[in-house]
């Protein structure tokens, strides 16, 4: 019996090679062009994904304002779209991505605010026939608990999250690897992980740190590598991807897509992918601590002597 999961791939640059013009938006070009987004999402189930990411990131009541359309609508619309594409095949999932705006202190969005945003995508998504939330992409570990707590308020579905590192370890406002694990998996997600920001070679030390801090399912998607300055055209094939992506079961990660830059190749080349036997990295105990978004206090670690 296999204990991996295989997502699916980059969703804007398949859609911005069919049509979609600069500046528009996904969720609404789904609305307009349904067989569209249908053909690309079908292309990934055919590829191997069992979860399809419904055409949902950006579908929240701050980002559709003067659009004319509906959270509700929009989610709906989407999530039939995705299920159509599934044919009964793969899961479907309310994918959830970050507001848009930034969060006090940083900036001027309330956590009420935020809570109130994310608990219309989360109850939509749920009327509308999404197995399970995913929020990715996400950098800020307070919107991140906005988020997770409308999930688990406003619904019985399960909840992932994923949030984008920089190579540094941290994520645009300074959130820590350790820190999002001990923070989710104290928020009771389902699975958690990293997608986005880097390619899959740059995430091998981040997914390493990551399961020393939590024995929960590890979910690994990242980019097609790093984009060319000059093109931002990404520097990865789908064969190179498929053989690094390849070190992630050794380090006890069972979920796998990708993220910018890929598409249904890269998705047939995790068909490869060993299953993993032992969640927790080498049988090894998993670190505890206290934390705040940007720092970790271990126990049992010892201060510096200094």
């Amino acid at each position: 019996m296999k204990n991996r999961i295989i997502l699916d791939g980059g969703m804007g640059t398949m859609l911005q090679a069919a049509g979609l013009g600069l500046g528009e938006r996904p969720d609404v070009f789904g609305m307009k062009h349904p067989d569209v987004v249908e053909r690309i999402q079908r292309s990934y189930v055919e590829a191997g994904s069992q979860i399809l990411y419904a055409n949902t990131f950006g579908t929240n009541a701050h980002k559709l304002e003067g659009t004319g359309y509906t959270v509700e609508k929009v989610i709906s619309a989407n999530i039939a779209i995705a299920r159509k594409a599934a044919g009964g095949k793969a899961k479907v999932a309310l994918d959830v991505g970050p507001i848009g705006e930034l969060l006090e202190p940083l900036g001027m969005l309330s956590f009420e605010k935020a809570y109130e945003i994310y608990a219309q995508v989360v109850k939509a998504g749920a009327a509308g026939g999404a197995d399970l939330i995913i929020f990715e992409t996400m950098t800020d570990l307070y919107e991140v608990k906005a988020a997770v707590l409308a999930a688990k308020e406003n619904s019985t579905l399960p909840v992932w999250t994923t949030m984008s590192f920089e190579a540094s370890g941290r994520t645009f406002t300074g959130t820590t690897v350790a820190a999002m694990a001990l923070t989710l998996t104290g928020l009771g997600v389902d699975a958690l992980g990293i997608n986005c920001s880097l390619g899959p070679k740059e995430l091998v030390p981040l997914v390493k740190e990551l399961r020393q801090w939590t024995d929960l399912p590890l979910i690994v998607k990242p980019n097609a590598g790093l984009p060319d300055p000059a093109t931002g055209e990404y520097n990865m094939g789908a064969e190179e991807f498929g053989r690094c992506m390849a070190e992630f079961p050794k380090l006890g990660a069972s979920i796998f897509g990708g993220c910018c830059g890929t598409n249904p190749d890269f998705i047939r080349a995790l068909a490869g992918l060993q299953d993993v036997e032992d969640c927790v990295s080498g049988g090894e105990k998993l670190r505890r601590g206290v934390c705040s978004a940007g720092q970790v206090a271990e126990f049992g670690a010892r201060p510096d002597s200094g």
